[in-house]
């Protein structure tokens, strides 16, 4: 019965890297390799064999989640009772007639969802999945702001984009977050995306992040900017959650 623990062990690294891939929405395998302590082929051999399960799809150099495939359901998204909460709160922060600069990701497609339908304000977004969903809104102005897609974020990216924003004057910007936490802000898995992310920021007069709490006290390789620079906080958790405390800053708002 020798290969019976070794057949765990693969089991149970598998679920680690599924538990990494749907929190973080993608994960690099050199990463993977390092905090797991095994090598590369094994984690490339795991994520072949996890894409044809159909848990993830199987990108260069690492693995993306289901959710960044062409389709905006959220029903199996993962942790999507949280992201309904987050959604329901986050809605609020935007007005008539707003000037709108939005990202993508999971918890930003359940927030277009409890967007009224009939809302009048103008969305500017770099995920051509957003653009799309947000078409919906029949009385909604959607800017796609168009470039080379970034196959490990979805997302386009690049200096025509990066040029691009900087001529909006939005009232604010939504963004999800791959890693957030007190000391080191939020934090993102590649400079491409951050370099995108802090352009969108720039665009606007207010941020607000999106998160799970389970993403709160992660840190990914890149900044993208300090608490003190986002202006809303958005979580499932309570606001007066003790597990918020340590992010509390003046001109910041946790709902």
């Amino acid at each position: 019965m020798v290969h019976s623990s070794t057949s765990i062990m693969k089991k149970e690294r598998q679920m680690l890297i599924m538990k990494q891939i749907n929190l973080h929405n993608r994960a690099l395998s050199s990463d993977l390799s390092v905090s797991l302590h095994v090598s590369e082929d094994t984690i490339r051999r795991d994520l072949n064999e996890l894409a044809e399960a159909g848990k993830l799809v199987k990108v260069h150099g690492g693995a993306l989640s289901k959710s960044y495939q062409f389709s905006y359901s959220t029903v199996n998204a993962y942790a999507s009772s949280a992201k309904q909460v987050i959604a329901q709160k986050a809605a609020s922060l935007i007005k008539k007639d707003m000037f709108v600069v939005i990202g993508g990701g999971t918890t930003v497609s359940e927030l277009i969802r409890n967007i009224p339908m009939d809302i009048s304000a103008t969305f500017f977004t770099v995920s051509l999945l957003t653009a799309l969903q947000l078409c919906d809104h029949s009385h909604a102005t959607v800017i796609f702001v168009g470039g080379t897609i970034a196959k490990t974020s979805q997302i386009s990216a690049g200096g025509e984009v990066i040029s691009r924003l900087a001529d909006i004057h939005a009232d604010l910007c939504i963004l999800g977050a791959n890693g957030i936490s007190f000391n080191e802000g939020v934090t993102e898995s590649d400079m491409e995306t951050v370099q995108v992310k802090r352009a969108m920021m720039k665009a606007s007069k207010q941020t607000a992040i999106l998160t799970i709490s389970e993403k709160l006290d992660s840190v990914q390789r890149v900044r993208v900017c300090d608490l003190d620079e986002i202006n809303y906080l958005v979580t499932e958790l309570e606001p007066d959650s003790g597990e918020l405390k340590a992010y509390k800053r003046d001109r910041l708002v946790i709902m």
